[in-house]
């Protein structure tokens, strides 16, 4: 499974942003896309993950509300669109995949084997 994360750049706060996540090559049973941000001296975060056959979707808690997560099937794309955006939102954002697992499993980063290359979101004034 190949991934290609983009659409990152600088951002006012309060302002928004949307990612992209070009998706290709996906091997048997692959089937969920999952958005992670690297904050600054901080631990990889999950934000959200979506089903790319049914559109079923997963969210951290704390990011619910600010942020969706879509897929476009015909362009092979999954989108995060992040509102309201504040500083503590700064980091590199990749997006991962993996198969169909546990609902309560897809928060954990250990568990996609698959990653893209990561894309720079800054929230500054």
């Amino acid at each position: 499974v190949q991934l290609q994360a983009s659409g990152g750049g600088l951002v006012q706060p309060g302002g928004s942003m949307r990612l992209s996540c070009v998706a290709s090559g996906f091997s048997l049973g692959i089937d969920y896309i999952g958005w992670f941000r690297r904050a600054p001296g901080r631990e990889r975060e999950f934000i959200a993950a979506i089903s790319w056959s049914g559109g079923r979707t997963y969210f951290a808690d704390s990011k619910k509300g600010r942020f969706t997560i879509s897929r476009d099937n015909v362009k092979n794309t999954v989108y995060l669109q992040m509102n309201s955006l504040k500083p503590e939102d700064t980091g590199v954002y990749y997006c991962a995949a993996t198969r169909p697992r546990s609902p309560d499993t897809y928060h954990y980063h250990q568990n996609y084997p698959h990653w893209g290359q990561g894309t720079l979101v800054t929230v500054s004034s």
